[in-house]
Parts: structure tokens; sequence; C-alpha cells
């Protein structure tokens, strides 16, 4: 059996990457009024932080149609596919992951190859690192259903540290109110957030940049020893400052991706986070 790893674009998987491991990316898109951008294909990461502080337009976020599900999977098939694993954004978050059964449904009954798909519970590399995990063991012959358990394995062992710069993005999106988001600004309020039970959950507000990074560090530190560890930043600088607070007791490889669009448009510019798979 050749089995495949689908994910949808939230998944933050640099698209080389995703190239080398043979990982297809279904892209969500970010809306900005009448004009709608498929995430990490027709606007770059750094083109949408631009137009995200600059637009007078509030960008809004729609996930993958079944059809562009569809076409993902017989593509894939037509390139050898036995067999799909699909990993999607948290059902709790978007409505990708419905909209990637019903085509699997229908495409596995028209094609008869069997797909199979997870719900992550998870965010951006929270599920887009083990996703290129699954894709080196698939490359490697395991079956769909060693793949599947594996998915279920790793995914119970993820945990996610994030900071905010700002709560003005959450307010516009209708995360927060607008009287949170204005005493936050007052307070220069960095609020720190993980997910739990496929839901985004605030753990504490920082009053510093540098002390809510420092209190990610902190928090992940607490899960060693790890099995892996990613970082991601909507900048290059803001994953340098990540990387740093992390080194003093991490020594193995990180993996580094950018905040794409669609949970840029969330968090806004200045946001980043550490996600940690603690061993077995």
């Amino acid at each position: 059996m050749t089995v495949m790893i689908a994910v949808d674009s939230t998944s933050d998987i640099p698209q080389e990457r995703a190239r080398s491991l043979d990982i297809t990316i279904v892209p969500l898109l970010v809306l900005f009024g009448d004009e709608s951008y498929r995430d990490g294909i027709d606007l770059t990461t750094d083109e949408f932080y631009k137009k995200l502080t600059t637009s007078q337009v509030t960008p809004t976020t729609s996930a993958p149609s079944i059809g562009a599900f569809q076409e993902a999977y017989e593509d894939m098939i037509r390139r050898g596919a036995t067999g799909i694993l699909q990993l999607c954004l948290s059902a709790k978050l978007s409505a990708t992951y419905s909209a990637a059964v019903q085509a699997a449904e229908m495409v596995s009954k028209e094609k008869n190859i069997p797909i199979e798909v997870v719900d992550s519970g998870q965010v951006s590399a929270a599920f887009g690192l083990p996703a290129q995990m699954l894709a080196k063991e698939a490359r490697d012959g395991a079956s769909l259903d060693q793949l599947k358990a594996r998915a279920t394995n790793i995914l119970s062992r993820v945990h996610l540290y994030a900071a905010l710069d700002t709560l003005e993005f959450l307010r516009r999106g209708g995360r927060i109110s607008g009287t949170a988001a204005f005493a936050g600004s007052l307070l220069q309020v960095k609020p720190l957030l993980t997910v739990r039970d496929g839901e985004v959950v605030q753990l504490e507000r920082i009053r510093t940049r540098g002390k809510a990074f420092e209190r990610v560090g902190q928090l992940i530190a607490k899960l060693m020893p790890l099995e892996a560890m990613a970082i991601i930043g909507s900048d290059e600088d803001t994953r340098q400052q990540l990387a740093a607070v992390v080194r003093p007791f991490w020594t193995g490889e990180t993996n580094q991706g950018a905040l794409g669009p669609v949970v840029g448009t969330h968090a806004g510019p200045g946001a980043g986070g550490v996600m940690g798979i603690t061993r077995e």
C-alpha cells in the first residue's frame, strides 16, 4: 500500500518541506472584503502581514470547499496513492474537518480507495509537525491503519503554548469584547494561549513581550523530556526570540515555520509559539 498524507493549510508546513515529504496541502481562504486569497498560495506570509496592518478591511477566513478536498484526493490517487490520511485543524475551530470528511466519503466510494480523516484537535505546527513525522513513516511503508493509530498517539502528546503581541486582532474577529481589548492595550497585556479539548483558551496575561516568551519557554521546559519540538512565529525575529528561550534546555532539532495567513488573521503580527511532543 502507498499511503500519502494530506493536511489543511493551517498546519503551517512550509511549501518546500511539504513537497520534499510529498504532503498535500489543501488551502483555506483569507478574505479581505471581495478579495479572496488561497492561504499560502496567492499571498505570501510577508505580504499578508503587511496587508493585515495597512488594510482598512478586517479580513475573515473560510474553510476549503468539499470540492477542493475532492480535487486534492483525486490528484493523490492519480499520483499513486492507494490510501490517504488527512489531518485537519480542530473541528471546534473550523468547518474544515467536516468538508474533508464529506469529500473523503465521496472519493473513497467512487475510487475504492480508503481515506481516513483525523481531527487533530490542534492548530498550526501542533498538527503540522506530527503530519511531517507521519509522512516519513508513510514513505518507509507504514500502512494506513498503522499511520492512523500513530497519529492518534502523537497528537495525544502534543502541547502548544503561544503568545500574542496584541489583543486587537482577536477583537476584530469577535473573539473578545472591545472593552477587554481596550483594557488589555492600556496594560500592554500579552495573552498567553494554549489549545485544550480542541479549543483555544487563555492561560495567562503577561505585561511584556519578552516575559511572555520567557513564560512560553518555562511551560515547554516542564514537559521535558520531549520527542520533538517546533517553533512558529509571524516573522523571523519572533521565531529567533522563541528559539533563544528554549535553547537552555533543548538541544535537539527545532522545526521552525511561519505563522500563516489564516492563523495570523486571528493572532495578528508579532505572535508566536512553541509546541512540544512529550516522549511516551
